[in-house]
């Protein structure tokens, strides 16, 4: 039997303190080569829309599968099946959404806990969407924040994000009428938008400053120009392969010279300690997130194993 958990399954399973460890521990064994992750693939649909895919495994929990999903004008669907490891049995099938929402958010936490300054104290993001509110609601358990500025393109919106997330963490959210408002001056900022263009400036970064640019995993598309990327002591990736393919924060602000990639790190060997995330309080460090599939396989086979234990979920009859 394979058990079937649908998004209320997971929302009642899974919690951002929850994900963030778990996150982690899916870096801890990327560097300790315990895990494997593929780079996503695409497939364009018939009609308008594209199927993404990746896969990862995770020899030390005993799981591997997939990340499935498909984007198109009628929504997005998200899955995520998981196998035994050990005799290839499909152990579940997860509708992911809000898993994805959570292990995004979880892995800009994470990677702020290692790369930002230790006295970082108010964020800026840019982005008021969904994923937005889990990137938010990570970095102010990475860091003890004490104010927050928030820009999006929709007004009314980025006042309705401000007044949630004030009460959801605990700090207080102000929304500010340009990107640059909410760049000047953070100690940590988050850019979470679907934009093709840059919408932050390297001019405008304070010395010491974390970036998490989480938004786009298109080769054609950036959150961040040139001049920021270009500014940044430590640039770092959840995945430096995938990123050759679709990290357009990258791969438009280096262009040709292929040796730039020589010096964008894997988060895994900074959070392993390979590495050091940063070396003295003024550099600028920027978290490249693209979303790889060894998180959605290590958080999900949690959520499964609770879900065993707590009876919840349907059993389903496959392959009998």
């Amino acid at each position: 039997m394979s058990l079937l958990l649908t998004e209320a399954d997971v929302k009642a399973i899974l919690t951002m303190p929850m994900a963030m460890e778990l996150v982690e521990t899916s870096f801890r064994r990327l560097a300790d080569g315990t895990a494997v992750s593929h780079p996503r693939q695409r497939l364009r649909l018939v009609e308008k829309g594209v199927m993404h895919y990746m896969a990862a495994s995770d020899s030390a929990g005993g799981y591997l599968g997939l990340k499935i999903y498909t984007v198109s004008p009628s929504g997005a669907r998200f899955l995520v099946p998981l196998f035994s490891g050990h005799s290839g049995e499909l152990l579940a099938l997860i509708e992911a959404n809000y898993l994805g929402q959570l292990r995004t958010g979880a892995a800009t936490g994470v990677a702020t806990r290692a790369m930002a300054r230790a006295d970082a104290r108010t964020a800026g993001i840019v982005g008021t969407g969904l994923q937005a509110r889990t990137q938010l609601e990570a970095v102010a358990l990475a860091r003890k924040l004490e104010r927050v500025h928030a820009f999006g393109r929709d007004a009314e919106r980025r006042e309705m994000f401000a007044r949630d997330m004030s009460a959801r963490i605990g700090v207080p959210v102000t929304p500010v009428a340009t990107a640059e408002e909410a760049v000047r001056g953070a100690d940590i900022l988050i850019t979470c938008t679907t934009s093709t263009t840059p919408v932050v400036e390297g001019r405008w970064l304070e010395r010491g400053v974390h970036i998490n640019a989480a938004g786009v995993n298109f080769a054609n598309k950036r959150e961040i120009d040139s001049e920021t990327v270009r500014r940044a002591d430590v640039i770092a990736a959840d995945s430096v392969e995938q990123s050759k393919i679709e990290a357009g924060d990258l791969i438009l602000a280096f262009g040709e010279d292929m040796q730039r990639w020589n010096s964008v790190r894997e988060l895994s060997d900074i959070i392993s300690g390979k590495v050091a995330g940063r070396t003295s309080p003024e550099q600028i460090t920027l978290f490249k997130s693209n979303g790889i599939a060894i998180e959605d396989i290590v958080v999900g086979g949690r959520v499964y194993e609770l879900a065993r234990e707590r009876g919840m979920g349907r059993d389903v009859p496959m392959f009998q």
